[in-house]
């Protein structure tokens, strides 16, 4: 059964023996964040501060912060539950005959209860603040040291595409300039900013409506961050992910819908062409993102439930919560990309990698050149597209074992004829890239090489005992006492 709210997933985590309460007072500036490091790094639970310093709200961190709450948050035993529906769904084609189509239905019915449901009211409309309010009574964190302040990190932020008038939702951070007013982290790939960009084309308003929730069900949330197609709702996502569809209420002042279960919800609009300096910001890099122009966040009106929760995160050296979310990503979508590049037996993003610096890839190798025609295949995908490095290695190597994988690519290569440069956009919080957003990427063909590839050496084998003399020397050994 799909969890109804943040709550009922915390009341999992509790049960699940996930969840530790820290029942006095500890400061959002820095404090908290360095409890959340220390607890992930440590295979720690989720952390739930009642009493933050400054504020009545409790502050829930690192819910998502290991395999097993991911697990707990999609209510599977593996992710590679939600990557074998996908992968049925993918499949799913007309069958013959009456019998056949007979079997599909429940199927179809199924997907038609995954489209968000539009309700009159909901929790997050108990309190409804037009007024008297100030975003210094929400418990945000200060990060790290060198921030620019206070950052709204795990937000679902929701805007509509002017064009279609289709409703998106990302994650994108808020730094809190003062009471009613925040930086809105659009970087320029992303789907809110190009929704920005459109609306000022336009001409037609000078103000372009946003709503911000904070704290829903866990698919919902997790939903925000998923690297989904444009014009793809990711409240429809979510309630693929749940199984039951998103419970989704009118906001109050602007012309758009946030889940009725969320704990806190910021209304307001961004004015086209105002832009404000935005950050540092201790970044998911490890390193701090630099100070950038961003647009303006105006908050009009804040609802919330009453005695709300605020859900969070921090980003910085790795591994954090967001490897855990991303490593859930990765498993999730393979059936994705294995639809486009059916050659790809499987891939890994290591946590140093940071996500888009690394990503190894193992392929069905079929003819030559092979895998450079992945490399660029990935490189045409998505978010992939801001991939610095990728290697490529052959179907027996485990991606999953980066030893292996370093070992095998580093005795496969002859660097100059295997690593290809390629110029083309990277990730805004690439600090290395010598222009923002613009820079190179490398890829490695670290398959082993054919004849058709200009290789004409014997490729030789790797070092393996025979399985009959393994199994002679387990008996062996036993008699030793080794």
């Amino acid at each position: 059964m799909a969890y109804k709210d943040l709550r009922e997933f915390v009341a999992a985590l509790e049960k699940a023996g996930e969840l530790k309460r820290i029942p006095f007072e500890v400061d959002p500036v820095l404090e908290i964040t360095e409890f959340a490091d220390r607890s992930v790094k440590q295979n720690g639970p989720a952390l739930l501060f009642e009493k933050p310093k400054g504020s009545s709200i409790p502050v829930l961190i690192n819910a998502f912060a290991s395999a097993k709450r991911m697990e707990l948050a999609l209510e599977v035993d593996s992710v590679d539950v939600v990557a074998r529906r996908i992968s049925e769904y993918l499949e799913m084609r007309m069958p013959e005959g009456l019998l056949g189509k007979l079997k599909m239905l429940p199927m179809l019915a199924e997907m038609g209860s995954f489209f968000p449901k539009i309700v009159s009211g909901g929790p997050c409309k108990e309190v409804i603040l037009k007024d008297k309010f100030s975003l210094f009574d929400i418990p945000v964190l200060q990060c790290w040291p060198q921030d620019a302040g206070r950052f709204i990190t795990l937000p679902m932020v929701f805007s509509r595409n002017p064009d279609s008038g289709k409703r998106n939702c990302g994650c994108y951070r808020l730094q809190i300039f003062d009471e009613r007013t925040t930086g809105m982290h659009w970087q320029t790939h992303k789907q809110g900013a190009e929704h920005y960009r459109r609306m000022k084309a336009l001409g037609k308003s000078t103000r372009m409506e946003v709503a911000v929730a904070i704290g829903a069900d866990p698919a919902a949330m997790y939903s925000a961050i998923l690297p989904l197609p444009p014009d793809l709702d990711e409240m429809m996502i979510a309630g693929f992910l749940r199984s039951k569809p998103v419970e989704m209420v009118k906001c109050e002042t602007v012309d758009l819908e946030v889940p009725a279960n969320s704990e806190i919800v910021l209304e307001g609009y961004v004015e086209l062409g105002e832009l404000r300096t935005e950050g540092p910001f201790g970044d998911h890099t490890g390193f701090y993102s630099l100070s950038d122009e961003y647009p303006v966040f105006h908050v009009q009106c804040v609802t919330h439930r009453r005695n709300p929760l605020y859900a969070t995160t921090i980003v910085g050296p790795p591994p954090m919560e967001d490897f855990y979310m991303g490593r859930a990503i990765e498993r999730i979508f393979l059936p994705l990309m294995r639809m486009q590049l059916p050659e790809v037996r499987d891939i890994y993003m290591p946590p140093e990698g940071i996500f888009h610096n690394l990503i190894l890839v193992s392929i069905r190798k079929s003819y030559p050149g092979h895998a450079r025609k992945v490399m660029s295949a990935i490189w045409g995908l998505g978010q992939a597209m801001f991939s610095k490095c990728i290697v490529v290695v052959d179907e027996d190597v485990n991606v999953q074992n980066v030893s292996e994988v370093a070992w095998k690519a580093l005795n496969n290569i002859d660097p100059e004829r295997d690593i290809q440069f390629v110029m083309g956009p990277v990730d805004s919080l690439d600090h290395a890239s010598r222009l923002i957003n613009y820079g190179s990427k490398m890829g490695v063909d670290a398959t082993r090489k054919w004849p058709g590839e200009g290789f004409t050496r014997p490729w030789p084998d790797v070092i393996r005992m025979s399985d009959e003399v393994r199994a002679r020397v387990d008996q062996l050994w036993k008699q030793a006492g080794l």
